[in-house]
């Protein structure tokens, strides 16, 4: 029992990465099954529509936005303690843990979707690319070129790399299933509600907070994972090390700016610069300016290697902390 108390969260992570990997999101179980992410997607939804009213003050809505984001972080902290339970009193409790954090991982789709949009511009479809490229980014794609799409797409896999994939992984190690889910709801309502828009920028402000320092030592390792995985993967690790440390702070979010930092700085390209959120302008910064700026689909899929890589080496320390939690416990 010590053995597989030990090795519990590390042995059901190893399983979650690989299984998440290999099978991702089916359509068929999901076309039959509510999602855990659209489910709570419609809880925050429903929340928004009877909290943040815009007859009611600023501070009023920024307050309903702080006691939403408590009940939706107690929530995912309930719902992660009742499903640990149930799976522990199995025999087979660890893997039905594993599938469950499996499904709150997001390499393979990340991946699926970063390739559909190097497959598009490839086949010299700027315009397939571009609707590609839709599917995971929130900001205005309709006048990028072939270099913008390129830009986007490898920023997307960096940020959400550390987003979809290692955030998660930390959240689980350190605080188990009510972590994790208490991670992925957060996540979920920055990215619903966690705009500096008109209507959210008061009921949003929680969420937008709380991600941040939910996602700030997640981004670091990310940035030290995507570094190690460029020097197994023959591109400049030390690059990648250096831009991560002397440029991610020029990014407007505390955290985004380190993996694409070291995205750029591996890949040998300049990542940022200036962007559109519908009718909002970004003047963003540029990281690793000296860097080329018309990547390709080439230099696209070059980011595809490096984020799988570094999937890899993350799989490889859980499966290496896993066999010495058993070890140590014989």
């Amino acid at each position: 029992m010590a053995m597989i108390a030990g090795a519990w969260p590390l042995a059901a992570l190893a399983a979650a990465l690989l299984l998440d990997r290999l099978v991702g999101d089916p359509p068929w179980v999901w076309r039959r099954l509510p999602h855990p992410v659209a489910f709570a997607g419609r809880v925050i939804d429903r929340l928004d529509v009877r909290l943040n009213r815009p007859e009611v003050s600023f501070a009023a809505r920024r307050r309903r936005g702080i006691a939403a984001t408590a009940l939706l972080t107690a929530g995912g902290v309930l719902l992660g303690a009742a499903v640990h339970a149930a799976a522990a009193s199995l025999p087979l409790g660890m893997a039905l843990e594993a599938i469950v954090v499996a499904v709150l991982l997001a390499q393979k789709s990340l991946v699926d979707h970063v390739c559909a949009v190097a497959l598009r511009l490839g086949g010299g479809g700027t315009d397939d690319a571009r609707q590609a490229l839709r599917r995971i980014v929130g900001r205005d794609v309709t006048l990028l070129d072939e270099a913008g799409i390129a830009r986007a797409a490898i920023e997307t896999a960096a940020e959400n790399f550390s987003d979809g994939v290692v955030a998660p992984a930390f959240w689980y190690l350190l605080l188990g299933l009510p972590g994790l889910i208490a991670f992925k709801v957060v996540n979920t309502a920055d990215s619903m509600v966690g705009n500096r828009s008109a209507r959210h920028e008061a009921f949003g402000w929680a969420a937008a907070r709380l991600d941040d320092v939910l996602n700030w030592i997640p981004a670091r390792l990310s940035a030290l994972l995507l570094a190690a995985a460029s020097a197994l993967s023959g591109l400049d690790a030390r690059g990648a090390l250096t831009c991560a440390w002397g440029e991610a702070r020029r990014h407007k979010s505390p955290n985004a700016g380190w993996p694409e930092a070291a995205a750029a700085g591996a890949l040998g390209v300049a990542l940022g610069g200036p962007r559109r959120y519908g009718e909002t302008a970004v003047d963003g910064a540029w990281f690793n300016p000296g860097g080329h700026r018309n990547p390709g689909p080439d230099d696209v899929r070059a980011a595809i290697r490096l984020i799988d890589t570094a999937w890899a080496l993350l799989l490889a320390l859980a499966c290496a902390g896993a066999a010495a939690a058993i070890a140590l416990a014989r």
